[in-house]
């Protein structure tokens, strides 16, 4: 067995092999995922399905696999020989989710031959700050497949990984205004006056404030400019109480589309820690269902100002929180969590807007059944709950929005709204409409 140091590299003997990512777990060690990137020429993917990991095992080719964890260890297999011929690197990332890598004692890669299981090579890194890392990498030289040990890391998560090789993780970029021509637009020739108390030329209109002479009609007076539109004020948040809005007072809340309720109580003290759950069941027949939730928060413009979903899984300094992902929908309670510390989020939020996506493409006619339910941390208790009684072949939902009232107040609403998007990105913009709502 080879045992690398960073930058060196060994060739790959065998026709299928097992890269495994090892470490020590214990008390305050992050949780560590492993991935896989297929790279063309150019250094980038071709397509989101180039990228392999727990939400999306399996590249379409059959070539990459990702094997599932177990405890200090996550491993994924390669097949040389059914790599797509564009193919000429695969990049073996990983991302450490609680902290960063410098807290994983004992981290290192293990090749091994996946059909005799022998040891290939082993390399031990180490690690700071980071809360993504490259491992390693296998490429193509001179028709040899070759594992080169990497150890690079990233302190901008998975996500800022995956974008440096062409992985679209964030907001599409918005329109850029066009600049300005360089070249000014020429002035008009001035107009020829004729002389005082002279008639104009035949054919040709009076000057301004000239009157026609006499015995000439008095021209039409030019119409008056309109009035300046009034500037478009933002809506005004939903008051606390408003009319058709109940509160917390009767116990739990049950509601349908489009309704809402303050998220008060009279004479208890403001909500702080809250936990919005989200789940889903699959349809009869239907097998396992990969959905994902997240929550994009708005400022009071309606501006998107942070995505917390399973690649970018804490925000506003652990203000919102997101509980990772469940790939199958199993079991009767929530399929994912995200948590939200209402006392400490930054005034400058004021909606969020959660909702759920099919990373793998599947219809939410596939689903049974989608449901939110917000819980107070505090008791277990639960609050509000909105099941989503109707389904459409779309692959993200809206399902629920919590909207800043006032210091320490909230109000929830109930969504449930159809969109095409595998990513929460792609719901961006139809969120922002739901951010204004009055």
């Amino acid at each position: 067995m080879t045992q690398l140091t960073k930058g060196s590299n060994t060739p790959l003997n065998a026709g299928r092999i097992r890269i495994t990512l090892h470490w020590s777990t214990g008390p305050g060690v992050p949780d560590v995922d492993a991935s896989a990137l297929l790279l063309q020429e150019n250094g980038k993917v071709a397509s989101d399905d180039d990228f392999i990991f727990y939400n999306q095992p399996t590249h379409p080719s059959g070539a990459v696999r990702h094997l599932g964890k177990q405890p200090g260890a996550d491993a994924l297999e390669i097949d040389l020989a059914q790599l797509p011929q564009p193919v000429t690197k695969v990049v073996l990332a990983a991302s450490a989710d609680g902290g960063a890598f410098g807290q994983v004692p004992g981290l290192s890669l293990v090749a091994t031959d996946a059909a005799s299981g022998a040891e290939l090579a082993t390399f031990a890194m180490e690690a700071e700050n980071e809360t993504a890392f490259v491992s390693g990498e296998v490429y193509q030289r001179n028709g040899q497949w070759k594992l080169r040990a990497v150890g690079q890391g990233y302190s901008s998560g998975l996500a800022g990984l995956a974008t440096d090789f062409g992985i679209s993780v964030e907001g599409d970029p918005e329109p850029q205004a066009a600049p300005p021509t360089s070249v000014p637009p020429q002035a008009a020739p001035p107009t020829q006056q004729p002389p005082p108390n002279q008639p104009p030329p035949p054919n040709q209109p009076a000057p301004p404030n000239q009157p026609p002479p006499p015995g000439q009609p008095q021209p039409p007076l030019p119409p008056m400019p309109p009035e300046p539109a009034p500037p478009v004020q933002p809506p005004a948040p939903p008051q606390p109480g408003a009319v058709g809005v109940v509160n917390l007072d009767k116990g739990r809340v049950n509601l349908t589309k489009n309704a809402r309720v303050d998220l008060t109580k009279t004479g208890a003290p403001p909500l702080a820690k809250v936990t919005m759950g989200l789940g889903w069941d699959p349809a009869p027949g239907r097998g396992n269902i990969d959905l994902d939730a997240s929550v994009i928060a708005y400022d009071g413009s309606g501006k998107k100002l942070e995505i917390v979903w399973f690649m970018h899984k804490k925000e506003f300094r652990g203000a919102i929180q997101h509980s990772g992902d469940n790939v199958t929908g199993a079991g009767e309670g929530d399929d994912e969590q995200i948590k939200v510390d209402l006392l400490a989020m930054p005034p400058q939020v004021a909606t969020l807007v959660f909702t759920i996506n099919s990373f793998s493409g599947q219809k939410f006619t596939n689903i049974r059944r989608a449901f939110c339910r917000l819980v107070d941390d505090a008791t277990g208790q639960e609050l509000v709950r909105f099941d989503l009684s109707d389904s459409q072949p779309a692959t993200g939902v809206l399902m629920a929005a919590m909207r800043r009232t006032g210091p320490q107040s909230w109000q929830m609403r109930a969504i449930g709204e159809f969109h095409d998007g595998k990513t929460v990105k792609k719901l961006v913009t139809p969120g922002e409409a739901h951010a204004l709502a009055p």
